[in-house]
């Protein structure tokens, strides 16, 4: 199997919680951010990177006690595509291509990544690889080393979604058994619906503004 590297991005702001979603509780006394990194770690990722704002945080020490990298991107205000960005640079160039799995979706299987990797060693052509459930694509999404040039540019008004839709046929679509790649717990209205055990009782929706 190819070496592919694992990221998860977790620099923003979390402005809809008001608080770190890296360190909620995802259950099995582990946080969002544990369960990331052990999901990609064990679905066949290595080196693991976690993309933080401040490198001396509480999440970038767990970071590190779990065996992820962290790399830090102090000026992820201008999209999440930013941190992927800082991960790539900072990868060996013997990595053949990167899962990126954001810090709000850690209820992907260790099992998913592991299909999406052997998906993207099957075919040579396929530059990258997105999970689908249900008819619809989330995460994580695999990208080939082919396509590093591509997020580095400038000019990318949607992230990573710019590259994925300037060529169809290189992106390839894998159905999964796994409605975890469909489940952003970006809000605490998400996170009540699919993992009110994150929650303390009687907490109320917040609104506000997302970070990256």
């Amino acid at each position: 199997m190819s070496r592919v590297a694992g990221i998860v991005p977790a620099a923003g702001r979390s402005l809809r919680m008001g608080r770190s979603k890296a360190l909620l509780d995802a259950g099995g006394g582990r946080t969002f951010l544990e369960r990331a990194c052990a999901t990609l770690a064990r679905g066949g990722c290595a080196p693991v990177l976690v993309v933080l704002r401040d490198p001396h945080s509480p999440e970038a020490a767990i970071a590190r006690r779990v065996g992820a990298r962290v790399v830090a991107n102090p000026d992820p205000d201008e999209g999440p595509v930013t941190s992927i960005r800082r991960a790539l640079a900072s990868l060996s160039s013997a990595v053949a291509g990167v899962v990126i799995l954001p810090v709000d979706h850690p209820l992907v299987e260790a099992s998913t990544v592991e299909e999406l990797l052997a998906a993207f060693d099957a075919d040579p052509a396929t530059a990258a690889v997105v999970p689908t459930h249900e008819g619809q694509r989330g995460h994580p999404v695999v990208i080939g080393k082919a396509l590093f040039p591509e997020v580095m540019e400038d000019e990318l008004p949607e992230g990573l979604r710019t590259v994925l839709r300037r060529d169809p046929a290189r992106v390839r679509e894998v159905p999964v058994d796994d409605p975890g790649v469909l489940i952003d717990l970006d809000t605490t209205e998400a996170i009540r619906r699919h993992l009110p055990s994150a929650l303390p009782p009687g907490e109320d929706p917040v609104g506000g503004v997302d970070g990256p």
